[in-house]
């Protein structure tokens, strides 16, 4: 019988790690350009949740190199995992399962993730969870509060732009997802146009903070009953303003081109999430991503959501970007049901979430 065959066994006749009351999981997260190792009790306890950030490295590149985030992975994997189980205060022998982003993501940082996850579950004998890096985004609101369901969750990453109809614990059906640019690679390309370095989503949020005038530029709604989205005119138009205003010998308006960017992602995303927590009869809206964490998309979706009775949950912005613990978060849905991968796990940068379901 296979390892991860026998620890099932165990698990289903109520001895060894599915039998404990109080549980750890040990949680990797190596998609993109973050390090991070997470152990969280009880699969909504943080009680470390360190990450190491590429951004100065990729920055001079102005985005994400594949093979140097992955050559940071290696260097960084060691030490983000003795501090994870140093300020957790726990030893690696108190582990009960380790958790691991499967996919989706880049190809050669998902393999150092899932190699360190492998090599850790089979030296502590113990079960291995691959886990959905969205689903993690989705369940870091696990994290802070109850999740009612039916749920609609708007997710909005650097690459991935979702409406996700959560009809029970654990069951993903995608209602609506981007048929080009996500948000972040919008906000990301419209920022360098803008002049500001990567990553440009809070440089571009802040501007259009601060402005006072509103440059419109057009809302792609799509087909009338569409739940997707698309955003590569949206950052064709900014583009075509900017060499407008030059032909002219204008100096382009920046600010403005920010805040009617802001104002163009804003009131699709926002709008078609609503209408599709209404149309579901949703009982509660998550947002979900690291563009969770702009200022303009909060404010506005809590408005929406007051105003249509909806109660809203928002990770802090320590976990909306990648993080372990929400991997940790998501992988408690498998750990709780027994269903433990084996360790030939593989990297899959094109992971289904619907398929990934409980």
């Amino acid at each position: 019988m296979s390892e991860i065959g026998r620890l099932n066994d165990q698990a289903a006749q109520g001895a060894g790690p599915g039998a404990v009351s109080d549980y750890l999981l040990l949680a990797i997260e190596t998609s993109c350009d973050e390090t991070s190792v997470a152990i969280v009790r009880n699969g909504r306890e943080v009680l470390s949740n360190k990450i190491s950030s590429q951004i100065d490295t990729h920055r001079q590149f102005g985005g994400v190199v594949p093979e140097i985030a992955s050559r940071k992975h290696v260097e960084t994997m060691t030490l983000m995992l003795e501090e994870a189980v140093r300020e957790a205060g726990v030893e690696l022998s108190d582990i009960n399962a380790v958790a691991v982003t499967q996919g989706p993501g880049l190809i050669g940082a998902l393999l150092v993730g899932v190699v360190a996850a492998k090599s850790l579950a089979l030296a502590l004998d113990v079960p291995l969870i691959g886990t959905h890096h969205i689903a993690g985004h989705i369940y870091a609101n696990h994290l802070i509060g109850d999740i009612v369901y039916p749920a609609i969750a708007l997710v909005v990453s650097g690459g991935h732009t979702e409406i996700v109809l959560l009809e029970e614990e654990g069951k993903f059906n995608i209602l609506g997802r981007t048929r080009d640019d996500a948000v972040g690679e919008a906000y990301d390309k419209v920022a360098r146009a803008l002049q500001f370095p990567y990553p440009g989503g809070p440089h571009v949020d802040k501007l259009a903070q601060e402005a006072t005038e509103e440059v419109v530029l057009p809302r792609s709604w799509l087909e009338p009953d569409s739940y997707d989205f698309s955003f590569s005119g949206l950052k064709s138009a900014v583009l075509a303003e900017i060499n407008r205003s030059r032909m002219k010998g204008e100096t382009p308006d920046f600010s403005g081109l920010a805040k009617g960017f802001q104002q163009s992602v804003i009131e699709v995303v926002t709008g078609k999430a609503i209408r599709a927590a209404k149309e579901t009869g949703a009982r509660q809206m998550l947002l979900c991503g690291g563009v969770a964490a702009n200022r303009g998309l909060r404010e506005r979706l809590k408005e929406l959501c007051e105003d249509a009775g909806l109660p809203l949950l928002i990770p802090p912005n320590k976990l909306c970007t990648d993080n372990a613990a929400m991997i940790a978060a998501a992988a408690d849905l498998k750990w709780r049901r027994r269903q433990f991968s084996s360790l030939d796990l593989k990297a899959e940068p094109i992971l289904s979430l619907e398929d990934w379901s409980v």
